[in-house]
């Protein structure tokens, strides 16, 4: 539409010749812009369809939650999809399962199918004193009768005991932890007063002549050495005698086998955890930390029923301001219902892409609680942005008319951002993310995302129609009655006049020509532009980003929109004090110091590649975890070192190797302890294979003293009457460690793993920890990486397709310094890189190009006048949605903040840096910086008097249907 403008009535905008590559984008813009234009008209023409059919499709979809699930394999959604240490626990359960133990087992070496472990820490003194330790026998007698009855009802419930379901040894006993028999020989020690055993650390001798490691049961230590502490004597000898112990900690170890033990294992965890919980409360000298086989998947998924009710209150705290945003003095204006009834498109399609998941059999974890935001920003985005545009057009066109002005001067820019949102999550979401949380929350916001944008396309502008006809009908915004004539108003108390406050406009006023520049819409615009001129030959039409006039703005005193609170504080004061010259440096500094900062965090970045960080607070998982960091930190995991290959034993040269890569270690080694044997026995270390095989076998291992080191060799038979192969052994290490366990186990990892690569043997190393620690860095920050190599890649491509080409240059800058700052100052924060801190990154990339992508549209699309001026008017136009957008949505968050759980606070931290720095950025940083960098506001322009065009000057005349129609004259 085309349209004069008072006050511009000598001056001509020209349209210069354009290279021929922005003449195709402008037509391309135009057919865009045209579809969506006609889009609109159709939405408008079938509100009520286009209102109630995503209704009742969410109603539809959301009776699907009867098959709702969820995921119960915590480690692969958290571990690393594909990766070595995964390859090695199949092949180390292949050779030696932790249910064909016949002599002892050995904590956290492997990931059993079930188990339930226990900390015990005195809270005063030490639990080798006599009170404590009759305590802690009396608790591993009650667990080991402990039943349970499976099924609960009926004649055919039997009742299983531990003895039933445990791991049995040699002689069909269940295999306890080594500690519970040096506890038990010291107890009866005491009860016949003979002389109490020395306990030795780490690795202690039983009574049967055993040596066995208790680093990871006894915790707390103190010995009899200097300062208290516990040395080790040599390498892999027995430790100086312990003087006292803190901490205690019990494994006990279920086999499964079928579905139906499966059960049954499943109601022993938690009697077990019943059973601590009422020892705990005879026993207060005593702290209990339980733990199980399902104790991490229940406190992982235990967020998400910690945050219902937050989420609620966030619901009802951005209604409450949304509604006031979209509220205006101006009661006819004012548009208080658009906000509530956006948040309600938003949750409808929420529902919707809920329903369709449960429907193709997917399952439900705690990352998801972020995808509500997520589909939060964009979705107010493009509300506001639509109001905005609204409030723009003519009143007196048909709200159809209005409405297909809207679509085609928001849809092209919304689209363009959903297209960036679907990107950057559509990538994360390929099989080129190695971290299966990554992918599952990237698909499903994926989805979320692309059913809110048709809700914003068919619910949400079907209201916006319905509010249309309200406000042509100088009906009540709110309360949706006639507001009475001035005339008739002048007579009503001064409460309902208050309350009745609108500028009346008469139809009959509508037939002068001049208009309120404030009332006309130019739908092919992104700023005021108010005179459009035609060129011989060429028509001035720049789709998403064309010119407008800054100086088209009126008093405020004559313009309705000023009875709105922010965009009148921007129109009047704040553009005005952010484009101040003395103002500028302090932004210029500010974004200095901001980056200073940015780079101090993020040179400290470290990977969070620990579980229990992403569960709920005040949890089992993390209080076992707290206790045993303080506790059992001493020494690192037992590492199990796997000769997976028959490799030469008896040959001197290996052995020296094999005992070179072991020296440095705590260690239990069947190798070091089968020479040590030979050289008591004064026999040669260096034997002929059947000779070294057989005394191996027939001598060595019969010996009840190294009987145990039997599950821990695998013989080959050759062939009758040979002596067969050693085709698999293990030799247990454990590593001194100190305060950063969790690196050291990660260096210590590549360490040995390059080790392997020139080893003559060959080996392989093993503990169910470093499938979170193989890789993990790069697991979770690739889907970031190729997210942001999307967005750089999307916004250079449409480069392409827009007007102004450097539009994508300063969003593709403004995202990646949001992206640092984001990732610097979370880290200042204390956040971790894991796999929610990568999500909430992910998203912010699509909530950053929100914000900032129709400020910096709308400034380069200008031409002429001065850059401050293009800067006031790109603010007061695409400013004032995205400054409501974020006060919705930083006050959405306010809740999230309250919830006990490590993965919410998480959450909240990283989507509160992304609000912030956002609006930094579009509010703060953008404005000052554009006042003085390109693009340049003159270009293509030429003298007055140089290659001179006809104008083409229009005049709006209504007719009763207030329908304009449009005489030019030349």
């Amino acid at each position: 539409m085309l349209s004069s403008a008072p006050g511009l009535s000598g001056r001509w905008e020209r349209l210069e010749p354009r290279p021929r590559a922005r003449m195709l984008r402008q037509v391309l813009h135009a057919g865009l812009r045209t579809s969506f234009r006609a889009l609109g008209r159709f939405v408008a023409s079938h509100a009520v369809f286009f209102a109630s059919a995503p209704m009742l499709l969410s109603v539809l979809l959301g009776a699907s939650f009867s098959r709702y699930r969820v995921e119960d394999d915590v480690e692969s959604l958290l571990a690393p999809k594909h990766s070595l240490a995964k390859i090695e626990g199949s092949l180390v359960e292949s050779l030696f399962p932790v249910n064909r133990s016949r002599h002892a087992l050995y904590s956290d070496l492997q990931t059993p199918g079930r188990y339930g472990r226990v900390i015990i820490a005195a809270r005063k003194g030490s639990l080798l004193e006599a009170f404590h330790l009759d305590s802690v026998l009396a608790l591993h007698r009650n667990i080991y009768q402990m039943q349970v009855m499976f099924p609960a009802t009926g004649l055919s419930s039997f009742n299983y005991s531990f003895s039933y379901l445990c791991l049995p040894d040699d002689k069909n006993v269940c295999i306890v932890d080594d500690i519970i028999r040096a506890l038990e020989e010291i107890q009866a020690a005491r009860a016949s007063n003979r002389t109490v055993p020395v306990l030795h650390y780490p690795i202690t001798q039983l009574a049967d002549g055993r040596r066995a490691y208790i680093g990871h049961q006894l915790g707390g230590v103190q010995g009899w050495g200097p300062g208290g502490t516990v040395r080790a004597q040599g390498t892999g000898g027995r430790g100086e005698g312990v003087r006292s112990a803190r901490a205690l900690q019990l494994t006990y170890y279920l086999q499964v086998r079928g579905e139906l033990m499966e059960q049954v294992a499943g109601l022993w965890e938690k009697a077990f955890c019943s059973e601590l919980k009422q020892f705990a409360a005879s026993h207060s000298k005593l702290g209990i930390y339980p733990s199980t086989s399902s104790s991490l998947r229940t406190d992982f998924q235990f967020s998400s029923v910690l945050a219902h009710r937050p989420l609620l209150a966030s619901l009802g705290v951005c209604g409450v301001l949304a509604i006031l945003c979209c509220s205006m003095q101006d009661c006819v204006r004012s548009k208080p219902w658009l906000g509530p009834l956006a948040l309600l498109s938003i949750t409808l399609s929420g529902l919707s892409a809920a329903g369709i998941l449960n429907l193709t059999g997917a399952t439900y974890n705690s990352t998801y609680l972020g995808i509500p935001f997520v589909m939060l920003g964009h979705g107010l985005f493009g509300s506001f942005e639509m109001l905005s545009s609204w409030r723009r057009t003519r009143e007196d066109q048909h709200v159809k008319e209005r409405v297909a002005s809207v679509f085609e001067d928001v849809m092209l820019r919304f689209s363009g951002s959903t297209m960036l949102h679907l990107m950057t999550l559509g990538l994360a979401a390929s099989p080129l993310t190695n971290m299966e949380a990554v992918r599952l929350f990237c698909r499903t916001a994926a989805l979320a995302v692309t059913v809110s944008y048709i809700y914003m396309l068919s619910f949400y502008s079907s209201c916006l129609v319905f509010t249309g006809y309200l406000e042509t009908g100088y009906r009540h915004g709110c309360f949706c009655r006639r507001v009475p004539k001035p005339d008739r108003l002048s007579c009503k108390p001064a409460w309902y006049r208050c309350l009745m406050f609108t500028r009346y406009q008469d139809e009959t006023q509508t037939t002068n020509p001049q208009l309120d520049p404030s009332h006309t819409h130019i739908p092919n615009s992104d700023l005021t532009q108010t005179r459009t001129t035609i060129s011989t030959g060429v028509h001035a039409h720049v789709g998403n980003c064309t010119h407008l006039h800054p100086q088209a703005n009126v008093s405020a005193s004559t313009d309705p929109q000023d009875s709105h609170l922010l965009l009148g504080c921007v129109r009047r004061c704040y553009g005005n004090w952010i484009t101040n010259t003395y103002v500028k440096p302090f932004v210029v500094l500010l974004y200095l110091v901001y980056i200073s900062f940015g780079l101090m965090g993020f040179l400290q970045v470290t990977q969070g590649s620990d579980p229990s960080a992403v569960v709920a607070m005040d949890t089992a998982t993390v209080l076992y975890t707290r206790a045993q960091q303080r506790y059992f930190s001493s020494y690192s995991p037992v590492i199990g070192f796997y000769i997976y290959e028959s490799a030469p034993y008896w040959n001197a040269s290996v052995q020296r190797d094999l005992l070179e890569y072991a020296k440095g270690f705590q260690r239990i080694s069947w190798l070091e302890a089968y020479l040590n044997y030979l050289s008591d026995h004064n026999q040669s270390t260096s034997l002929p294979r059947e000779n070294f095989t057989y005394t191996l076998r027939h001598s060595f291992l019969r010996d009840p003293q190294f009987a145990h080191f039997a599950d821990d060799i695998i013989f080959a038979e050759r062939g009758q009457g040979e002596e067969p192969d050693l085709a698999a052994s293990r030799i247990f290490l454990v590593a001194k460690t100190t305060e950063n366990k969790r690196e050291e186990m990660s260096v210590l990892l590549d360490t040995l793993r390059r080790l392997s690569l020139t080893s003559r043997v060959r080996f392989l190393i093993f503990n169910p920890s470093f499938v979170y620690l193989d890789r993990y860095a790069a697991a979770v920050s690739s889907p970031l990486r190729h997210s942001l190599l999307a967005v750089l890649f999307l916004l250079g491509l449409s480069s392409l397709a827009i007007v102004e080409p450097l539009v994508s240059v300063w969003l593709g800058l403004t995202l990646l310094s949001v992206q640092f700052g984001v990732l610097g100052f979370m880290t200042l924060w204390g956040v971790e890189l894991d796999c929610m801190s990568v999500l909430c990154l992910i998203s912010a990339l699509g909530h950053s190009a929100d914000c900032s992508g129709p400020l910096l549209c709308g400034f380069a699309s200008g031409q002429g006048e001065s850059r401050t001026r293009w800067v006031r008017a790109a603010l007061e136009r695409h400013g004032v949605p995205s400054l409501q957008t974020l006060i919705c949505y930083s006050a959405a968050l306010l809740p999230l903040g309250s919830v006990r759980s490590n993965l919410t606070q998480t959450m909240f931290r990283c989507l509160t840096l992304t609000a912030s720095c956002s609006a930094l950025h579009t509010l703060a940083f953008l404005p000052a910086l554009l006042t003085f960098l390109p693009p340049s506001k003159n270009r293509g322009l030429r003298p007055a008097g140089e290659n001179q065009r006809q104008g083409v000057e229009c005049v709006e005349m209504n007719d009763s249907t207030r329908v304009v129609d449009q005489i030019t004259t030349v």
